[in-house]
């Protein structure tokens, strides 16, 4: 394969166009010979690969929100006063776009009109892809189209208004997506890759209308659906099915090489020359993030004949091997659990040495026993960047917000991603006529859901969680339905009934033993022990109720919760504003610690 590493490691090019200063701090790129370069299609091509680097999502399967924890929580689960206005950085960069604009100033000098069309569409889908995650950040942002110098005056305007914004990212991805070349790669933007990013902010954009008050939340919303449709219609993908309904999920995420029917774009890693990640030894390693999925997450995972779990007699206090039977595969596609074995039939049970809370995550785990490496920075399967059930759940929630969702829309949308794992079809008329308690419990916290079809949004949004979990989309999720507050919930994993030994695999062998104070059996060889009541860091194990309840190894972190008038935005770097006095701060932000 063509990696797109190798392309950026073009020493030459790297060091006469590239740096780290920032975008606003950079003298405008006058030393270009103007006669010598822009000329060419490889010319193009050269000067916008390094645009490629804003894709690295290398970390993206370990974002911390309501339905995954790690051993140390993120500032924006804690709260309070441990999230402050920063220094400088803060997501305040501006370097990419300095190359954006450099290029399109100067792409008219290629004689290659093909090319020009081509790697202007490229360049204005990243200045709308970087401009989408600056708007999802820190809202209204200043608009910057052209190359600045030091003298410009636009250096120190104000930020411009989140409309100006998007109209302008629409009228960019616009351009791409006319300009774009149709043809599928994985590794490539092309028409289509454009489409599922227009998909993707305007759904965000008219989400975020909608639940935080704004004008034109539906034709967001439109856009999202038609956009969605678009890529749909296109017939250039479809969903990973290999090795069938007990393993397509799982197996398209381990793999080394993206599948090019459902990854419309993706990072490229490889093992040689070795351009790896760490999302083996994530999940692998005790002294990496001891990742785990939480009791809530795993509590709206439905039943594998399409009724909802939390139906069940008893649900609340379900052991392990109990709650995962007979459960959407995906579930056991992505934890630790009695059907899960490595390729050479070794049982896998739950550690909770290198999983806080037990449900421990094995979504984009390479196989060891294959030969895989899950040292640091030793796995090399390619990740997803856009994924066409993405684009699938794009269309069907965007239909769903705007009240016209059918049966027709979800039988080519959500219907594909249950066939996959042999789950029973949505159905919007039996699902509008009972929406599903726990969802719009506070426990689970989607208490704010408007709709007119709030049942099955409730399911859309159901089936979005499952299916994109460790993708990066929670926490965005959460903040365009301002349903921060779900990060609010307690933070707890497996149940336990009380001391005793427990068989997590199902093999008739015990795995994990607890025991009470001063009752510790004598170690046994590949036998957890924990003493319950004892912190963690102390050999033991916090139960929510005492003697009982659901393992609660941040028990002893006070969480101040999510600041509803604050939280949804980012604040402006202290140093970037004290530079630009125009900068206002994003409410409730003070500069300094927030008490």
């Amino acid at each position: 394969m063509n990696k797109i590493v190798n392309i950026l490691s073009l020493a030459t090019l790297i060091a006469v166009f590239s740096g780290c200063e920032d975008y606003l701090d950079r003298q405008p790129l006058s030393q270009i010979p103007e006669s010598g370069y822009f000329r060419t299609a490889q010319d193009l091509e050269f000067f916008t690969n390094p645009l490629y680097s804003m894709l690295n999502v290398a970390n993206v399967d370990r974002e911390q929100n309501d339905h995954l924890v790690q051993m140390t929580l993120s500032e924006i689960l804690i709260g309070g006063n441990r999230r402050t206005v920063p220094n400088s950085g803060g997501g305040w960069d501006w370097v990419h776009l300095r190359r954006i604009n450099t290029l399109l100033a100067r792409v008219d000098q290629c004689e290659d009109e093909a090319a020009v069309l081509k790697y202007s569409g490229v360049a204005r889908f990243f200045r709308a892809m970087f401009y989408f995650e600056k708007v999802k950040r820190f809202g209204d942002v200043p608009w910057y189209d052209t190359e600045l110098g030091t003298s410009d005056e636009a250096l120190y305007k104000p930020r411009d208004p989140r409309e100006l914004v998007m109209t302008n990212m629409i009228a960019d991805i616009d351009y791409a997506i006319a300009n774009l070349p149709e043809e599928v790669s994985v590794f490539r933007v092309n028409k289509w890759t454009a489409l599922a990013l227009k998909s993707r902010f305007c759904l965000y954009e008219g989400t975020f209308r909608k639940y935080h008050g704004g004008e034109d939340a539906n034709k967001y919303l439109e856009l999202a659906a038609e956009a969605a449709k678009a890529v749909i219609e296109g017939n250039q993908y479809r969903l990973y099915t290999a090795g069938g309904v007990e393993n397509a999920y799982f197996t398209l995420f381990s793999q080394d090489d993206a599948d090019a029917g459902e990854f419309i774009l993706a990072y490229d890693y490889s093992n040689s020359p070795r351009v790896n990640h760490d999302a083996s030894s994530f999940t692998m390693s005790a002294a990496q993030g001891r990742p785990s999925y939480t009791k809530k997450f795993v509590n709206t995972y439905l039943m594998e004949d399409g009724s909802r779990f939390t139906d069940q007699p008893g649900w609340e206090t379900m052991t392990f091997i109990d709650e995962v039977q007979d459960r959407d595969p995906r579930l056991t596609q992505s934890i630790r659990n009695p059907k899960f074995t490595l390729s050479d039939n070794r049982p896998f049970p739950n550690k909770f040495a290198i999983s806080v809370n037990g449900y421990h995550p094995i979504k984009f785990l390479q196989d060891v026993t294959k030969g895989y490496d899950v040292r640091v920075g030793y796995s090399y399967n390619d990740l997803p960047i856009f994924r066409y059930a993405e684009v699938l759940l794009n269309y069907a929630e965007a239909k769903a917000e705007l009240g016209t969702l059918t049966q027709a829309d979800i039988d080519i949308s959500i219907k594909l991603l249950r066939d996959r794992v042999g789950m029973p079809n949505l159905d919007v008329a039996a699902a509008n006529a009972n929406p599903d308690p726990y969802l719009l419990s506070t426990e689970a916290g989607y208490t704010n859901i408007t709709a007119a079809n709030i049942g099955a949004l409730l399911e859309v949004r159901r089936e979005r969680a499952i299916e994109l979990v460790q993708e990066g989309f929670r926490f965005d999720d959460l903040v365009r339905w301002k349903a921060g507050y779900c990060i609010d919930q307690p933070l707890v994993g497996i149940y336990f009934p009380g001391a005793g030994e427990y068989d997590l695999t199902g093999d008739g062998t015990t795995d994990l033993i607890l025991y009470t104070q001063g009752n510790k059996p004598a170690d046994q060889v590949g036998v957890e022990m924990y003493e319950i009541g004892t912190p963690v860091n102390n050999g033991g194990i916090i139960l929510t109720e005492g003697t009982k309840g659901n393992v609660f190894f941040h028990s002893n972190i006070a969480l101040a919760g999510f600041n509803e008038k604050r939280d949804y935005l980012y604040p402006i770097p202290i140093n970037e504003r004290s530079l630009n006095p125009n900068l206002d701060q994003n409410p409730d932000w003070v500069d300094g610690l927030n008490f």
